[in-house]
């Protein structure tokens, strides 16, 4: 299996969520990410989903995404030509011996700290999955109190956009 990051262009409506993820799941597909949010367009919603399939079985289900009546645009972003983050907030032990070294560990992956408190600190980092990884195994000794983690959101690199390009075409059928 190999990972692939889906961007489908969907209309902003109630219920578009709950088909999108239905296909995935009668086709016994687990989700390993989902974010769902507003484009520039406010009528329209980007989501990106990442999940873990062969080509084929993936093809198939990007043709079904095609034929949902709210779903106005797939594609499939490739990580050499998109740029992809992930947020992560995490709370991490942290009291008058250990503070500066944790503080340190922030700065090394220009990371930020949102909350302070006597014992612990909770820092935000964004990058992708690989930054974040290595940057919980390196706050791990330290004790990890809580984690919460977005999903991937990306886009493709360059002047173009599908949002811009899609909305176009849906004008001109319309």
């Amino acid at each position: 299996m190999s990972r692939h990051t889906l961007s489908v262009l969907v209309e902003n409506k109630p219920g578009v969520l709950a088909r999108v993820a239905a296909l995935f799941s009668r086709r016994g597909f687990n989700i390993d990410s989902l974010a769902v949010g507003p484009t520039e367009h406010s009528d329209v919603s980007r989501m990106t989903i990442v999940v873990n399939v062969e080509d084929l079985p993936l093809e198939q289900v990007t043709k079904q995404l095609n034929k949902l009546i709210n779903v106005l645009k797939v594609v499939e972003l490739d990580t050499e030509s998109a740029v992809q983050r992930e947020l992560m907030l995490v709370k991490v032990k942290a009291d008058q011996a250990t503070r500066s070294q944790v503080l340190e560990v922030v700065q090394v992956f220009r990371a930020k700290v949102v909350d302070v408190a006597t014992d612990a600190v909770t820092i935000e980092v964004t990058g992708t999955a690989d930054k974040l990884d290595a940057f919980i195994r390196v706050l791990e000794p330290y004790g990890i109190r809580e984690l919460v983690q977005s999903g991937v959101v990306a886009v493709g690199r360059g002047a173009r956009s599908i949002t811009d390009r899609t909305l176009r075409s849906v004008e001109r059928t319309a």
